[in-house]
């Protein structure tokens, strides 16, 4: 039987590598190892290619994967932990706040990259400390079966609440810029892998290498909670403070990749329920490789198919996947009552 996780590894490097060498501008497989074999060992550079390919291609395909896998991770965890389809960091307000944070520093006090990047990721960790502080009774804390389904409820209810919330502070901002910095926010805020740099793929590498192994201790106790709370419980599951590393990693995840590329709409969501169709099962790690997969494919449209359809626009990444994702979802609405039926 084929393992069907590996077949999601092979399309993740398949699209890495159509990232890389196609496009508007092509390199050929043995130019891309002399170029690559050139910048490690000081040897002589391809005069235009080298500097595309090190500088444009190859980091906004490394940053495009590792999102997508972080994305991917982060969703999956989400509705794994509170079996709930729903919960996912695009829903429960978690991008939203990263939005408004980034908008407001971009629009009240003029910021720029880095710092944005750092506003994003303080703002996604204030909304998760808040939505978890409302919903920390029942399955945030303490407690188990029906009260822990009624504080996973509560956890989506209040996520929602404060995303419209948030997005009505984004609103605001952005009538209140001047056209130039409007713009420049309404990038940002739609996901874009356009100022993909390798400062931005090292953070976030350094940053995965911590919570991915974190997510992979988690998966264990994560399986036997999908049993419900008292029977995690019974069998030694220490359930509060299972649910809250969990929170703390896809929290960390969702926050990391909205800071390197924005808020990419609906790849948290569509990963975990695209993989368990494919597979057959829950599986975070086929749910992460889904993430990388919808992001690559999504970027890969927008930077070199959107141009060709729309004179020459190029569109960011999040427009796509937003774009998609909504039909998408449908489908697999469609589909699975058909299955149910």
């Amino acid at each position: 039987m084929v393992n069907r996780t590996a077949v999601l590894a092979v399309g993740v490097v398949l699209l890495l590598a159509a990232s890389i060498l196609l496009g508007s501008y092509t390199v050929t497989i043995p130019d891309f190892f002399k170029i690559l074999a050139a910048h490690f060992t000081g040897g002589e550079k391809i005069p235009g290619a080298s500097f595309i390919v090190m500088e444009a291609k190859l980091p906004r395909a490394v940053i495009g994967t590792l999102i997508g896998l972080a994305f991917g991770l982060s969703g999956a965890l989400f509705q794994t932990m509170l079996r709930n389809p729903l919960a996912s960091p695009d829903v429960i307000g978690i991008s939203y706040g990263a939005s408004a944070a980034a908008v407001l520093a971009i629009v009240a006090f003029g910021a720029s990259g880095a710092v944005v990047s750092g506003a994003a990721l303080g703002g996604a960790m204030a909304v998760a400390a808040l939505i978890y502080s409302i919903s920390r009774s029942g399955s945030l804390g303490l407690g188990g079966g029906s009260r822990g389904n009624a504080a996973g409820s509560r956890l989506i209810l209040a996520g929602v609440g404060i995303a419209a919330a948030l997005h009505a502070m984004v609103s605001f901002l952005m009538t209140r810029a001047d056209i130039r910095t409007a713009a420049e926010a309404l990038i940002w805020i739609n996901g874009s892998l356009n100022s993909a740099s390798w400062d931005r793929a090292g953070v976030l590498a350094l940053t995965l290498t911590v919570l991915v192994p974190a997510a992979a201790l988690l998966a264990g106790p994560l399986r036997i909670l999908e049993l419900g709370d008292d029977a995690a419980a019974g069998l030694g599951v220490r359930v509060g403070a299972t649910r809250l590393g969990l929170v703390l990693t896809a929290v960390a995840l969702a926050a990391v990749a909205t800071a390197a590329a924005g808020p990419v709409a609906f790849v948290a969501f569509l990963a975990g329920p695209i993989a368990r169709r494919f597979t057959g099962r829950s599986s975070l790690p086929a749910s992460a490789l889904v993430g990388a997969l919808i992001v690559l494919a999504a970027d890969y449209f927008a930077a070199n198919i959107a141009p060709l359809l729309l004179d020459g626009t190029v569109l960011p990444v999040g427009v796509v996947t937003g774009a998609l994702g909504a039909p998408f979802l449908l489908w697999l609405l469609v589909t699975s009552n058909r299955k149910d039926a």
